[in-house]
């Protein structure tokens, strides 16, 4: 970049993003109380900090599309992890191809700007933007991860980590917390290398490893006898260091422009402990609704005849109908009558404490519109805290337990920004963002 490009440079805004995966609202409260993150104190006053609600379902791939893209499933096109191929039961991992919405890096590209993006879920495989991108969850090949591919070398010779080894994690929790520092440092090390390497308006940088940490072992982060509670608080630690050492690149940025620059953090969803597990499609069994082709069904895909509907991970509910579903069995014609039917019934669903497991379900009219709304849910279930939604077809009980003691909420993500800017949805953070460069 020549002379004049920089002084035409310095007087432009400059907006830095810290992702801090799955962290609540309440629990920086609590760690910020406790003096656990002094970092994230000292910015948190400086601006406005608030409790932010996300999606539903409020899970990353979709809550991190919405944010990229302002919009909702219906409009950007990703509504799980998983998502069925119009018109079979067959199940596709949707990834940044399938995104069908302008993000906010496209959106600044188009006014000439060029853009950092590290580790953001749901954009692998990368794409060319103007800047570099490096993939996040659930990128598997680094060499797919990457744009400008120039970059693959430094970030290998780095030891840079795209996330931590989750099958492992799940077993060794020694190793979760080598896997979560050793990622999160290659994280600091690629931020100190594109901060300089290009000349961008935007950064955006996720840690995704509170969020691994939260699914292993949020009971021990909330309960101080815990064996692994100071680790958990450890790495809390490193996180507030790894904000301040942004924080602080940002506060270097020219003096100049200093109150044109904006600096936001949020999460993409919340988290709070599992009380228990609810496998859907075991209750639509149980209730008649569902029929699998063998007695040890594998996935949906062994869906059989006379089936009213299914369930996809996580909450949500399938109305089988007929031409559009391989097997379908209800006419159009009853749709409205099965999905007041379903509705009714999963608004009764109580766990064994008698308390009631859903607090609200809706009919996809509610939550989706736009082209790509006739592929959503026929409903879609919100929990109460603690009452886990999947879709797991192998189980023999409608409520069960696994390994994971953490799971999302719809309520509790935050939002910060230093312009003292609210936010109530994360569907309003990008325009919040562009707004900056007004």
């Amino acid at each position: 970049m020549g002379l004049l490009d920089k002084l035409k440079k310095k007087d432009q805004p400059q907006v830095a993003v810290v992702g801090l995966d799955g962290v609540p609202y309440p629990l920086l409260e609590d760690l910020r109380d406790g003096g656990h993150i002094p970092n994230m104190t000292s910015i948190f006053a400086d601006g406005y900090f608030g409790q932010m609600s996300v999606c539903i379902p409020e899970i990353s791939s979709v809550s991190w599309s919405s944010f990229m893209t302002g919009t909702q499933s219906g409009e950007h096109g990703i509504f799980g992890f998983m998502d069925l191929e119009p018109g079979t039961y067959k199940m596709y991992f949707p990834n940044y191809a399938h995104l069908k919405a302008a993000t906010l890096w496209d959106d600044l590209a188009a006014r000439g700007k060029k853009s950092v993006v590290i580790n953001m879920p749901a954009t692998y495989p990368a794409r060319q933007i103007s800047g570099a991108l490096i993939s996040g969850f659930v990128a598997i090949d680094i060499n797919k991860a990457v744009y400008p591919q120039a970059l693959i070398p430094r970030l290998n010779e780095m030891g840079y980590r795209i996330d931590v080894d989750t099958m492992k994690a799940r077993q060794d929790h020694d190793l979760l917390f080598q896997d979560l520092d050793a990622t999160l440092e290659s994280r600091r090390r690629a931020v100190d290398l594109l901060w300089e390497e290009i000349d961008w308006d935007v950064f955006i940088v996720v840690v995704t490893g509170t969020d691994r940490l939260m699914h292993f072992l949020w009971n021990a982060l909330k309960q101080p006898e815990h064996p692994y509670h100071s680790a958990c608080l450890d790495y809390f630690e490193k996180v507030d260091g790894f904000v301040g050492h942004v924080y602080d690149r940002f506060l270097a940025l020219n003096r100049s422009k200093a109150e044109k620059n904006q600096f936001y953090m949020l999460s993409d969803h919340g988290f709070t402990g599992v009380e228990t597990e609810v496998y859907l499609n075991r209750w639509l069994q149980e209730n008649g609704y569902l029929k699998f082709q063998k007695e040890q069904p594998e996935t949906i895909m062994d869906i059989g005849p006379g089936s009213t509907a299914f369930a996809m991970d996580p909450s949500r509910i399938y109305v089988n109908l007929r031409g559009k579903y391989p097997l379908g069995t209800v006419d159009p014609a009853d749709c409205e009558r099965v999905r007041q039917e379903l509705k009714e019934g999963l608004e009764q669903l109580a766990f064994h404490n008698g308390r009631k497991i859903t607090k609200r379900v809706y009919f996809k009219e509610e939550l989706y519109h736009g082209p790509h709304a006739d592929r959503a849910p026929d409903l879609i279930a919100l929990s109460h805290h603690g009452y886990d939604l999947k879709a797991k077809v192998k189980s023999d009980e409608v409520f069960g337990r696994s390994n994971l003691v953490g799971m999302h909420t719809q309520d509790e993500a935050f939002f910060f920004s230093s312009s003292g800017r609210k936010c109530n949805s994360i569907f309003d953070a990008k325009n919040i963002i562009l707004e900056s460069f007004s």
